[in-house]
C-alpha cells in the first residue's frame, strides 16, 4: 500500500514540477494547446518513471533500469525534434533567433524532463522512507512536501545569467557621419537614403553593452549572443520593418578595442527604459559562455592590457 501511495504521490508531484516549468512567454514557445499536450504528456511519462524507480529496485526488479534508459533515449528525442522544429520555423522570423538559441531552447526542454523526473524520484525516497515510521497520510504530505521543496530548489539552479548580470546597457546617441550610421563612436552601417537617414534621427534608439570583464568580453563577442540578443528584443518592442527593408534590420556592431556591442533600432514602440531592460533580460546562451581568465593565458593577456 504504501508503495503505491508514493507512486501516486510522485508521478502527480513530478507532473506539476513539469507544468510550472512549462510556461509560454514573450517567445510564444512552446505553442498552445498543441505543445502544451506534447511535453505535459512526456513529462508524466518521465514523473511516472522516476516515482517507480525506487520501489522496483526495492522489489529487487532490477530490469526497471532498462526503461530508465530507453526514457532517456527519448528525452533525447525530444531535444532533437526541438531543434528541427525550431529550425524550420527560423525562415519566417524577420529576425531570426539563430543556431545557438535554437540549441540552447532544445537542451531545456530536454533538461526539464529529467528535472521532472528527478523531482519524482526525491518524492518517492522521501514518501517511503516517512512511511516506515510514521502514518501513511502523514508519509504522503512528507513526500510531497520533499518534492515541492526539490522542484524550488532545481528550478533555483536551472536560472541561468542575464545580459545584464554579465555588462553594463545604457543608452547611447544615434547620429550620422556623413552617410555612415553610427552609435556614438562605433559606425554601424552605411546609410545611403535620405529618408532612411531622417527616420533613424527620429525614431532610432542606441544602445551600449560595455562587458564588465574579459569574460563577459569574449561572451558577447560571440556571433549567436548578439543575434539572441537581437531576436528579444525585436520579439519584445517591436520593429518598423517589413520584407525587404534591410537597411532598417536591428544591428549589433563590436567595438574593436573596448568590445563593447553597439546596437542600433527602431522599435515599433520608442520607450528606451524598455529597450535597455529588454536587452538586459536577454538570456546568456550556454553556448556562448566563454572564460579566458581560467586559463593562464588568459590572465597573462588581461593583466598586459593592465
Amino acid at each position: 500500500m504504501a508503495e503505491l501511495a508514493s507512486i501516486l504521490t510522485a508521478t502527480a508531484v513530478g507532473f506539476i514540477a513539469r507544468l510550472y516549468m512549462l510556461r509560454t512567454d514573450y517567445r510564444q514557445y512552446p505553442s498552445y494547446p498543441q505543445g502544451y499536450v506534447i511535453h505535459l504528456s512526456i513529462g508524466l511519462i518521465a514523473s511516472f518513471l522516476g516515482a517507480v524507480a525506487v520501489p522496483a529496485l526495492l522489489a529487487e526488479n532490477y530490469e526497471a533500469a532498462t526503461f530508465l534508459a530507453l526514457a532517456a533515449t527519448q528525452f533525447r528525442e525530444v531535444r532533437k525534434i526541438e531543434r528541427e522544429t525550431l529550425s524550420s520555423l527560423e525562415p519566417l522570423e524577420l529576425i531570426p533567433r539563430g543556431n545557438a538559441y535554437i540549441e540552447g531552447i532544445a537542451r531545456v526542454f530536454e533538461a526539464r524532463n529529467y528535472l521532472a523526473g528527478g523531482t519524482s524520484l526525491i518524492t518517492s525516497i522521501v514518501c517511503l522512507n516517512l512511511a516506515r515510521l510514521w502514518p501513511l497520510e502523514t508519509a504522503v504530505v512528507g513526500g510531497a512536501a520533499g518534492g515541492f521543496l526539490t522542484m524550488w530548489f532545481l528550478n533555483r539552479m536551472m536560472v541561468g545569467k542575464k545580459v545584464g548580470d554579465i555588462a553594463r546597457v545604457r543608452a547611447a546617441a544615434v547620429h550620422f557621419d556623413g552617410p555612415y550610421l553610427m552609435v556614438e563612436d562605433v559606425i554601424i552601417m552605411n546609410v545611403g537614403l535620405k529618408e532612411a537617414r531622417q527616420r533613424f534621427l527620429q525614431d532610432g534608439i542606441g544602445v551600449l553593452i560595455e562587458p564588465v570583464d574579459p569574460d563577459s568580453k569574449a561572451t558577447l563577442a560571440n556571433l549567436g549572443q548578439r543575434q539572441a540578443i537581437l531576436h528579444d528584443v525585436s520579439s519584445l518592442l517591436g520593429i518598423q520593418m517589413d520584407v525587404g527593408e534591410p537597411e532598417f534590420m536591428p544591428l549589433l556592431r563590436r567595438h574593436r578595442e573596448t568590445g563593447a556591442l553597439a546596437m542600433v533600432i527602431v522599435p515599433a514602440e520608442k520607450n528606451t527604459e524598455a529597450l535597455l531592460e529588454a536587452v538586459r533580460r536577454t538570456p546568456v546562451l550556454e553556448s556562448a559562455v566563454r572564460r579566458p581568465l581560467a586559463a593562464k593565458a588568459g590572465r597573462l593577456a588581461d593583466s598586459h592590457r593592465e
